[in-house]
């Protein structure tokens, strides 16, 4: 009986320590636009296995897919206020809450994959991370999110095609000066609206990269992708900086490492599946990729690195740093 109690005894208090320390994990939400096949929320929950790993279990996040806590606009507000913990943006849509992010949605200011890869690894990054954080928020990855080219229903090889054409743009003031300078009419839409814009003709086309035509089904309005690859725009992964500052330094190391370990699972995952969309937009949606000559479109567009760099001296730096990790 004795050997029994104490059995008895010995579970319970293990039971108890398990519950303790179940109680005194912190649990972090993580907010994003896209839906659970889309690779970006494949490499954002490898990142919350990650840092549950690294913690021991005392740091968790819980992934909130497909807009459920607000639109990635409303995400990032939310983070800035402290009234959620974590957000998966892009660069584009952060431009507008500080200009730091502008210098990377410049149009080809990126001369190949290998260098933005290189970029958003470097100390440039991490300036950019920093940059925020008074303003209610900081970054702790970049997310490689492929090369943005036209799509319609006809073939954008000059910039002269895109004349009088109403192109859906984020809300980015880069992106609304690189499709005026092509000559279309650059219209702000809600990414979640822009199927039904597409197939209502509210606008004659859009810019994305490949995986938009089949995640969202973009491919089955828009029958033409026209590769001009005008800009690379990195998703962003922030955290709301009354968070980062509450964490003890550990959970902050962890987060860290899980964010840089997430950033080279997604950057293969991300290429790998770009290739299978392609694949999927070409034979099941019957999407024609047209090949594009992009000179033109560069000799359009490239005053913008220099009003950008003249505009804001801290852009300017960013822009010459970007360049020169190019050789």
């Amino acid at each position: 009986m004795f050997i029994k109690r104490n059995a008895f005894a010995v579970t319970l208090a293990t039971a108890a320590l398990t519950f303790s320390a179940a109680a005194e994990a912190k649990s972090l939400r993580l907010s994003h636009n896209l839906p659970t096949d889309n690779p970006a929320h494949i490499s954002l929950e490898f990142m919350a296995g990650r840092v549950k790993e690294l913690t021991d279990g005392q740091l968790r996040i819980r992934v909130f897919p497909n807009a459920q806590l607000g639109s990635q606009r409303e995400s990032v507000e939310l983070v800035q206020n402290g009234l959620l913990d974590m957000a998966r943006s892009n660069a584009s849509e952060m431009e507008a809450f500080d200009p730091s992010y502008s210098a990377l949605t410049l149009p080809y200011i990126f001369t190949s994959e290998p260098h933005y890869y290189k970029v958003l690894t470097s100390d440039i990054a991490e300036d950019i991370y920093n940059a925020t954080h008074n303003k209610g928020f900081v970054g702790l990855a970049f997310m490689v999110d492929g090369s943005r080219s036209f799509y319609a229903n006809k073939a954008i090889k000059t910039p002269d095609d895109l004349n009088g054409m109403k192109i859906r743009v984020q809300p980015s003031p880069s992106a609304i000066k690189m499709v005026e300078l092509l000559g279309g009419n650059p219209t702000p839409i809600a990414f979640g609206e822009l199927y039904s814009a597409l197939q209502q003709g509210v606008v004659d086309g859009a810019e994305n990269n490949p995986q938009a035509l089949v995640d969202v089904r973009h491919g089955e309005v828009a029958k033409v992708y026209s590769k001009d690859e005008h800009t690379m725009i990195p998703g962003v992964l922030i955290m709301s900086s009354q968070v980062w500052d509450s964490l003890p330094d550990e959970h902050r190391t962890a987060l860290k490492q899980a964010s840089r370990d997430m950033m080279d699972f997604h950057r293969e995952l991300y290429n790998k599946q770009t290739l299978e969309a392609i694949d999927i937009a070409k034979n099941q949606l019957k999407v024609d990729f047209v090949d594009v000559e992009k000179q033109p479109f560069i000799d359009k567009v490239l005053p913008m690195h220099e009003e950008a760099a003249a505009a804001n001296a801290k852009v300017g730096d960013y822009i010459k740093r970007i360049k020169a990790l190019a050789n």
